[in-house]
């Protein structure tokens, strides 16, 4: 009987550790995968930045489609999904309307396994990208998707601005707390001691002063988008006919903060209206306010002569559709660039109330952490001076 139930247990034994072993063969199994690379790379990225100077380019994405011994997948066909990093109530982002939503979704032909084009990151977070890799031609692969995870960290010139900020409002509430606890003894007819009185004048001034700032800074802002309004742009028609093709850009005119926007190019024959495929398509989009490339792609028509993705325009100004039709080298039709484009207007989201509510209450907070410290070293200065 022991013998038996011996042999049972190292029965057991070999058949969860064969499993074990076929499970741990199994995920070690090279797989086909989707490898990207950037440029600036990852460390280097930094998020938009809206009204600075400082010169600004889109982040540029390749995407390689391997199989499992590390090979190109040749004509393959590329669909990706590229979603914003996720809300956080208690710590916003400078664009939160644009926080947990699709940035940008499309589908090209990837002729070479290779899928480049560059895309404005407009926040920081931890950004979600999902691809699906399918063949062009049936069976010549097997399709599969993955999800890869792109951080892109603050720019580290806000974290000084706020460290400074901090400093100043710290300062403020430990200056009044100094100050109303050592405040002196009312006379007749004061409703607050003098000290007291004019830090509050001070606090009051300095309150105007911020308000003006605020204010003129705002009037600055509206009148220098004016002065790149749309209206003294110079568009591209949205449609062109050249050497017998017609070239024309479809989908949105008005598009909406945190809201993905249709867009399209067709290339077709002008006379019989069938699809053109072998030709090169040069896609960016621009936003006028700050003449900044914002995407940019260039590819081919799908089967149907058609180019098709969506994009989120997270800032809201007018912007650019502009696409260039291109010959190649190895297509029998030759032509010179055609040049078209449309204008989108953006409609901007105002943040909600509850967000700029909780950014007062940090720095309201910061104050009143300084003022109750510094009511603290008054108070124990009295207590010294009374025990002396």
């Amino acid at each position: 009987m022991k013998k038996y139930r011996l042999f049972v247990v190292i029965s057991a034994a070999c058949i969860c550790l064969s499993i074990l072993y076929s499970l741990v063969g199994v995920s070690q199994t090279p797989q086909s995968q989707v490898l990207l690379s950037t440029n600036p790379s990852l460390e280097k990225i930094l998020p938009f930045e809206a009204a600075t100077e400082r010169k600004q380019s889109p982040v540029s994405f390749t995407l390689q489609a391997v199989d499992s011994g590390g090979k190109l997948l040749t004509n393959a066909l590329i669909k990706l999904q590229i979603s914003t990093p996720p809300r956080n109530p208690l710590l916003t982002t400078d664009f939160p309307i644009v926080e947990g939503t699709k940035l940008l979704e499309m589908e090209a032909a990837a002729p070479s396994g290779k899928l480049e084009f560059q895309q404005m990151l407009p926040i920081r977070g931890n950004y979600q990208i999902q691809v699906n890799v399918s063949p062009l031609v049936a069976n010549a692969f097997t399709s599969y998707q993955q999800t890869l995870n792109l951080n892109v960290r603050e720019n580290p010139i806000k974290y000084k601005f706020f460290a400074v900020i901090v400093a100043i409002l710290f300062s403020v509430g430990l200056l009044g707390g100094w100050v109303i606890g050592g405040q002196e003894e009312l006379k007749a007819g004061e409703i607050a001691p003098q000290s007291v009185r004019l830090l509050l004048s001070a606090l009051t001034l300095v309150a105007i002063v911020t308000l003006l700032f605020i204010n003129i800074t705002a009037e600055v802002a509206e009148a220098h988008g004016d002065e790149h309004s749309p209206k003294n742009e110079k568009i591209a028609p949205s449609i062109s006919q050249s050497q017998g093709m017609e070239i024309k850009i479809a989908g949105d005119k008005l598009a909406t903060v945190g809201k993905l926007a249709n867009l399209s190019v067709e290339v077709k024959d002008s006379t019989t209206g069938a699809a053109i495929k072998d030709v090169g398509l040069r896609v960016k989009t621009i936003a006028l306010e700050d003449n900044l490339t914002v995407f940019a792609y260039q590819g081919f028509p799908n089967q149907a002569g058609k180019l098709i993705w969506q994009e989120q325009f997270f800032d809201g100004s007018p912007h650019k559709v502009e696409v260039e039709a291109i010959s190649l080298p190895e297509s029998q039709r030759q032509f010179p660039t055609v040049k078209i484009a449309q204008l989108v207007e953006v409609e901007g989201i105002t943040p909600p109330i509850y967000i700029r509510l909780i950014g007062l209450f940090y720095f309201t907070a910061i104050v009143g952490i300084g003022m109750m410290i510094g009511l603290l070293i008054q108070h124990r200065k009295g207590l010294q001076v009374r025990e002396n």
